[in-house]
């Protein structure tokens, strides 16, 4: 039987075309990375405040929750009178919704420390930043991690919504898939972000191993 004329997978279509596959794959992680990179230091700190003074745990909480409901095509829709089409517009919408997940795993990590290891902390007379950093910090990492990992996965898939602002990675080649009915332009580009994602959570995955080398002890044991 010969093969279909519009075959979902393709290797013919990615040799001629590795030059622009190639560079939509650049654009897409490095605006995950940078997203998820700016995202945690704005997170850490909020957080910290949020498990430091529990008045404005609720206002930083809801605040980021609030960012997180707005539908993404309609976040790009509103920024992009003010910041323009392309990068900054997606990577600001990427970086409010990673906001609320990696907030919300912090304060969940800080929280969940030991209250008995911490008092016996400032016993020895640790400072708080001290306290933060050689006590709270490594025994809240699993929850960090966890959700360094979800913000991972979830930014490779909205990156592709940036489309809307002519800015979406892979979904650039998705969309034009799409328009053309090309489906093995569509299918690249699909299986291209779930690699992404997948690679990106393997390798959170190892480096929370690699912080938290008293995990692999109780795992062996």
């Amino acid at each position: 039987m010969d093969a279909p004329d519009n075959p979902w997978l393709s290797l013919d279509y990615l040799e001629r075309n590795w030059g622009e596959v190639s560079e939509q794959l650049v654009i897409h992680t490095t605006l995950t990375l940078q997203a998820l990179a700016i995202a945690f230091a704005i997170a850490f700190p909020l957080a910290v405040i949020a498990r430091r003074a529990p008045r404005l745990s609720s206002p930083i909480m809801g605040v980021s929750g609030v960012l997180y409901t707005i539908p993404s095509f309609a976040l790009f829709g509103l920024l992009a009178p003010f910041t323009g089409i392309g990068r900054t517009t997606v990577l600001i919408g990427l970086v409010a919704y990673a906001l609320l997940v990696l907030v919300r795993n912090i304060v969940v990590g800080l929280q969940g420390v030991d209250r008995d290891v911490t008092d016996a902390a400032r016993g020895m007379g640790y400072t708080p930043m001290r306290l933060l950093l050689q006590v709270e910090l490594p025994n809240a990492l699993p929850s960090i991690i966890a959700g360094l990992r979800i913000a991972a996965v979830s930014t490779v898939a909205l990156v592709t919504v940036g489309v809307v602002v002519g800015y979406g990675g892979l979904g650039q080649l998705m969309f034009r898939g799409l328009q053309s009915d090309y489906r093995a332009q569509i299918m690249t580009a699909t299986l291209l972000c779930l690699a992404l994602a997948l690679v990106l959570d393997l390798l959170l995955a190892l480096a929370g191993r690699l912080a938290m080398p008293w995990a692999r002890r109780r795992t062996a044991a």
